[in-house]
């Protein structure tokens, strides 16, 4: 069986946190049982949907490197999901109703009082054909509901284990509104059909409408794929996730300077029983991944161990991989120069930092003029080398007496204006003996 998955996001904004990690579980799947993914926007709300966000979708997909096998926009296919209507039509299974929403609000406070679940009643099944044209003489339209079988749905979730819903407590959903446009629900399932779909991932959210599904599957002839659903995501605390982290978005992790696989890398291990460690590959993030592995509990997104998770993949990531990006932060001093700040950063662009130290001017930090005027004396002619530092710290040393921090951390504050930092072996060939004089001599350089 070719394994078939889809992820399918609305494009009525740009991707956030939520959407990414529904699309991470689909395509790490795929990926480990060499399977495809059809990425299938859900255009079918006309008025909200836009080219702007479809194409922003696409593009954040492309930066995240989640590739696609197959696309397909449901705007282009209602011809597909009116056939598919009127054959339930025809079969007796989707019917038309013509209550108000305050009718139906009113039935549903009424059941609700007099101790019956707010289950819709099916009055619209009784309707005679005369009765039906009086209403539309009116000039009401009638929505129109898929007919339930009442019977008790079951399937093994990949994620939950077994599950059962009794679609008798459910009310028949509508699938067609009053004006004509299809709700979510049976374009859903007849491109699942078509597209032989295999396997739905999605978050627990979506657990009862399992049961509708499953009926509508069976109803249009299609076989019923399995089912994931996975705990969403909520705060670092434990607390609902915030609508400023629920809603952050990838353009906004991306202008921030986060690394794709650093985002990959956290929406992956969280909630999972996996350490949530860096990895430098999707593919290798998919060699990992299991169902088995997603706890019932919810994910904890924490933006600060987003960034620890950024971070380490920084830390290990080769000049090559970030040689084109570099430039923008004006670093021009090449691979020796990443290779001395990369374990100082947590997102990209804090090279600006370590470019101004470099190259200047800072304001040096020269707490005892006399020992620094010294080491100005000592510093070593001409070009310096990964052997320069330790040849200047031991003539400094070697003068003053000075040793261990009292050596080091004098010269670390005069040469970077600061007390921590890069390894000054690193450092010090990249500042150079002109500008580490004037350091030295308390000029701003």
């Amino acid at each position: 069986m070719s394994i078939r998955l889809r992820f399918a996001p609305s494009p009525t904004g740009r991707l956030h946190v939520g959407n990414v990690r529904t699309a991470l579980m689909n395509w790490l799947f795929a990926l480990r049982e060499g399977g495809q993914v059809l990425l299938r926007i859900d255009d079918t709300d006309l008025a909200r949907s836009t080219k702007e966000f479809e194409q922003g979708i696409e593009d954040d997909l492309t930066w995240l490197g989640l590739k696609w096998h197959e696309r397909a926009n449901q705007s282009h296919r209602f011809d597909v999901y009116e056939k598919a209507a009127e054959g339930l039509k025809a079969a007796g299974l989707l019917y038309p109703c013509y209550e108000t929403e305050e009718e139906l609000d009113r039935k549903r406070k009424i059941a609700q009082a007099t101790g019956k679940p707010p289950v819709y009643d099916r009055a619209a099944l009784k309707l005679t054909q005369a009765e039906r044209a009086k209403l539309e003489a009116e000039g009401r339209k009638p929505h129109w509901r898929f007919k339930l079988s009442g019977a008790r749905k079951d399937w093994v979730d990949l994620v939950r284990g077994p599950q059962s819903i009794d679609t008798a407590s459910l009310s028949d959903p509508v699938l067609i509104r009053e004006d004509g446009a299809f709700l979510y629900t049976l374009p859903s399932v007849v491109d699942d059909v078509e597209f032989k779909i295999t396997h739905i991932v999605r978050g627990e959210d979506h657990v009862t409408n399992s049961g509708v599904q499953i009926e509508i599957f069976e109803a249009l002839g299609g076989e019923v794929p399995a089912f994931g659903h996975f705990p969403l995501l909520v705060g670092a605390d434990g607390s609902a996730l915030s609508k400023r982290i629920g809603s952050l978005g990838v353009g906004e992790l991306a202008a921030d300077g986060y690394e794709p696989v650093a985002i990959l890398s956290h929406l992956a291990k969280i909630g999972t029983s996996d350490p949530v460690e860096a990895r430098l590959s999707i593919d290798q993030l998919a060699e990992e991944f299991a169902f088995e592995k997603i706890g019932r509990a919810p994910a904890r997104f924490d933006p600060e161990e987003l960034k620890r998770v950024n971070a380490a993949v920084l830390h290990q990531l080769g000049y090559i991989a970030v040689e084109p990006r570099l430039a923008q932060f004006g670093a021009a001093k090449g691979e020796a120069f990443w290779s001395a700040v990369r374990a100082n950063l947590v997102l990209l662009p804090d090279v600006k930092e370590w470019v101004r130290i470099v190259e200047g001017p800072i304001e040096p930090v020269v707490a005892d003029p006399a020992f620094a005027s010294v080491a100005a004396e000592l510093l070593p002619k001409g070009a310096y080398d990964a052997s320069s530092w330790s040849a200047f710290t031991n003539a400094v040393k070697e003068k003053t007496g000075a040793k261990g921090k009292a050596l080091f951390m004098p010269l670390r504050q005069a040469l970077t204006g600061m007390d921590h930092g890069p390894e000054m072996a690193a450092l010090f060939p990249l500042i150079g003996e002109e500008r580490a004089r004037k350091r030295l001599q308390g000029m701003a350089a």
